[in-house]
């Protein structure tokens, strides 16, 4: 028995070191982050902006991680490395925290030139939408408006950041359920403080007490993404109004935004 105990270590031992030795070789072969990327990222993204230059190579290398995992194309529109820095920005700062995760429930992003509805179609009626995680044939996939994306970074006082919306949508979904729990980040003790300060809030919200966008009172899923597009996109502000929540959102997604 103890001889296929060690036996078993040992293999386990062999597919670990590797893992490790393939992830670290893709590290080091991929090319330098341009200066330009660095550029774009600090002129439009101001949650970058403000991290230490160690966090800020960090950002980088997650971002590249994306678009190696992630295609990001438009749809009957030309996009450029804004673009796609932008949706990277968006899929890396809900999990910054988190260094080394990764989306492993999404395969591309589809830009459109503008809003769509529930089909996915830009001509029509109800085309309201700005972002959707895809289902059915879309299974894998995220669709944005990106005008929509753009102005979630080009205005530094706004409290929504559709990018960010939808990346938190997915990560809510990867246990399985898109309910506001998001199980793969949260620890299972912290789940009914959770529930009980989002039906507080909720509550705030319908009886119009709250500065956070009403749309987040649609239900528990809506109102995780909403307040985290407010928290990541002006932290200060979201401190001052809601301290209670800002704290469980800093435990939440593990990030010290005060």
């Amino acid at each position: 028995m103890a001889a296929n105990f060690i036996i078993v270590l040992l293999i386990l031992f062999l597919v670990i070191l590797g893992w490790w030795l393939f992830f670290r070789k893709k590290a080091e072969n991929r090319a330098p982050f341009p200066t330009l990327w660095k550029d774009i990222l600090s002129q439009k993204v101001r949650y970058y902006d403000r991290l230490s230059t160690i966090d800020k190579d960090r950002f980088e290398q997650a971002i590249l991680q994306f678009f190696e995992d992630v295609e990001i194309t438009g749809i009957e529109i030309t996009i450029d490395d804004t673009d796609r820095l932008l949706v990277a920005a968006s899929a890396v700062i809900p999990l910054f925290g988190f260094p080394g995760w990764r989306y492993h429930n999404l395969n591309e992003v589809l830009l459109y030139e503008g809003t769509f509805n529930r089909d996915y179609q830009t001509k029509g009626e109800e085309r309201n939408i700005l972002g959707m995680v895809g289902t059915g044939p879309l299974q894998r996939m995220m669709i944005l408006s990106k005008p929509a994306v753009l102005r979630g970074f080009e205005d530094h006082k706004s409290k929504s950041n559709v990018g960010i919306h939808e990346f938190v949508h997915l990560l809510d979904k990867a246990d399985g359920a898109t309910d506001g729990i998001p199980e793969v980040l949260m620890e299972r003790p912290f789940i009914i403080p959770w529930l009980k300060e989002i039906h507080e809030e909720i509550k705030e919200i319908k009886d119009q007490n709250s500065d956070i966008n009403p749309y987040g009172a649609s239900n528990e899923a809506e109102f995780l993404s909403v307040v985290s597009e407010y928290f990541f996109n002006q932290p200060e502000l979201f401190e001052k109004n809601h301290p209670e929540l800002f704290m469980m959102m800093e435990k939440v997604f593990r990030q010290d935004l005060s």
